[in-house]
């Protein structure tokens, strides 16, 4: 049998941390990790009291058809990677790298061109991670410098969505 590599061993570690999730809409799940040592995970759900989207048994953002990458103050969760970058110190973080894998809940595939949502980007960056692996199918996934996230700055044109 062959070995994983390490990248995909913590992407395999974040697909499985996003069944915990509880978004009627798409399950991530992220992973942090410095020198070969998960720092933390996080799962998308609701903060900590309040009644997730599977309890409630309805998404808002979905039922107005809003797309993703957009409108997020209308949803119930905390996003994967918040949750991971809350649940960690910022000094273990400096020099890490993030895991993200996404699924679609009707589907179970993996969420095609994912990324990070706009709010996201900027905790990853102010968290100092240094890299974020995204998911794309079993075995393929993109590696972002998150300094790229600092000299392309999308929030100065006014890109919405991802």
């Amino acid at each position: 049998m062959e070995r994983r590599d390490k990248t995909n061993y913590y992407l395999d570690l974040a697909d499985v941390v996003s069944k915990r999730g509880t978004c009627l809409r798409r399950r991530y799940g992220a992973v942090i990790v410095k020198n070969d040592e998960v720092i933390s995970t996080g799962y998308v759900g609701a903060p900590r009291g309040r009644k997730n989207c599977t309890d409630v048994g309805t998404c808002v953002r979905e039922k107005m058809n809003i797309p993703r990458g957009e409108r997020y103050e209308l949803c119930r969760s905390v996003h994967a990677e918040a949750n991971a970058i809350i649940s960690a110190e910022r000094e273990r973080m400096i020099g890490s790298s993030l895991s993200l894998s996404g699924r679609e809940m009707k589907t179970g595939e993996y969420i095609k061109n994912s990324c990070c949502c706009s709010m996201c980007k900027r905790m990853v960056i102010n968290a100092g991670i240094e890299t974020v692996y995204i998911r794309d199918d079993e075995d393929n996934y993109r590696r972002i410098a998150v300094e790229e996230w600092i000299v392309n700055d999308e929030s100065l044109e006014g890109v919405r969505g991802y």
